[in-house]
């Protein structure tokens, strides 16, 4: 028998739980305080839960946390993980199949002084299909549970470390909404990993209606793929701007206000010859007008088939420049573990399920 996952509930949930089995209510915040704050691997460690109640849970439940299986190390101290995760072809509430496949997930730990951020990942795969990331050649593959989304961090060998989250991983955050907010309730909540949302950033393309659902929900920082101000280029870099026009994404944008502790940011990779002239510079400027935030400039990391080229730093450092004296905070992120194809757009474990996971 399949046990079910505690992992991603919530205390009123575990609650639930533990009246189901005939144990008192209050044991679900025990579990949830053995969980969440002790960390625990196993049912049997919740030791103020009698020994009788933890077989009875044991026997239907179990925490699901999984260790990664595999680990890649770069030699600018990135670590990248693969996670096994159990995923579902639909959302919560859609009919589908029940059963479930395994697949895998990889997570980037990125260590840098004092800080230590780790960028998760939501899907296995992609359904956008940016024409720069390797994730969307992979295609869609499944949705991440909250459970499978938080055990990445959960089950990290340096999670003590971590300062920063970035949903910035394998798949779009917004078409896994449920699950991701889910997930950020959780790290932020008292009861659980209580940590400030300023330290947790959902980066996304750019879905309308589920973005406007993320601002009010939520209030950790937000990061919107830009890559080019126009609408002809930007459809052809993001088929997401067919249906959905960054220009109504800065609209939206424009309702909510950005200019105390939430941050919001714009993501633009820099294509050489593509999206780095003053004209696209000027452009950017006319499009953020007014509103408060900061664009980050990405170096361009080469997939295969893509005749994309990054651009040097002269051109990157005169583009931040523009911006910048125009009134747009901009900084050049830099790159880490592109070595162990760690780095923005190159994560993809298409391969991972057909034997060659360790490899």
């Amino acid at each position: 028998m399949n046990k079910k996952i505690l992992l991603g509930m919530t205390p009123t949930e575990l609650k639930a739980v533990a009246k189901s089995l005939g144990m008192p209510a209050f044991t679900g915040d025990q579990i949830a305080n053995w969980m969440y704050v002790q960390h625990v691997r196993s049912i049997d460690e919740m030791t103020n839960i009698s020994k009788t109640n933890r077989a009875c849970l044991a026997e239907q439940y179990e925490i699901g946390c999984v260790d990664p299986i595999d680990a890649q190390h770069s030699e600018d101290g990135t670590i990248k993980y693969l996670f096994p995760v159990r995923t579902t072809s639909y959302k919560e509430g859609e009919a589908g199949n029940e059963k479930t496949s395994p697949k895998f997930v990889e997570t980037v730990y990125i260590p840098d002084g004092e800080r230590a951020t780790l960028c998760v990942s939501c899907e296995v795969g992609c359904k956008m299909n940016c024409l720069f990331c390797q994730t969307g050649k992979q295609g869609f593959q499944g949705y991440l549970s909250a459970a499978d989304i938080l055990n990445q961090i959960y089950s990290l060998p340096e999670r003590e470390s971590l300062t920063n989250i970035v949903f910035m991983g394998q798949g779009e955050p917004m078409d896994n909404l449920d699950n991701v907010l889910r997930t950020t309730e959780i790290l932020t909540a008292p009861y659980a990993f209580a940590w400030s949302p300023k330290r947790i950033t959902v980066s996304t393309i750019g879905i309308k209606n589920e973005l406007k659902r993320f601002i009010e929900e939520s209030d950790c920082h937000l990061a919107v793929s830009l890559h080019s101000p126009f609408h002809e280029q930007r459809a052809e870099l993001m088929p997401i701007e067919r249906t959905t026009p960054v220009e109504e994404i800065v609209d939206l944008l424009r309702n909510y206000d950005f200019s105390h502790q939430r941050r919001l940011s714009f993501e633009y990779i820099v294509f050489e010859g593509i999206n780095d002239s003053k004209e696209h510079a000027r452009a950017i400027v006319r499009l953020l007008e007014g509103l408060f935030c900061r664009v980050n400039l990405i170096r361009f990391h080469p997939i295969p088939h893509v005749n994309l080229h990054g651009a040097d730093d002269k051109q990157m450092e005169s583009f931040r420049n523009y911006l910048t004296t125009h009134g747009i905070h901009t900084t050049i992120r830099a790159s880490r573990g592109q070595d162990i194809l760690a780095a923005c757009g190159l994560l993809n474990t298409s391969r991972k399920a057909d034997g060659d996971c360790c490899k």
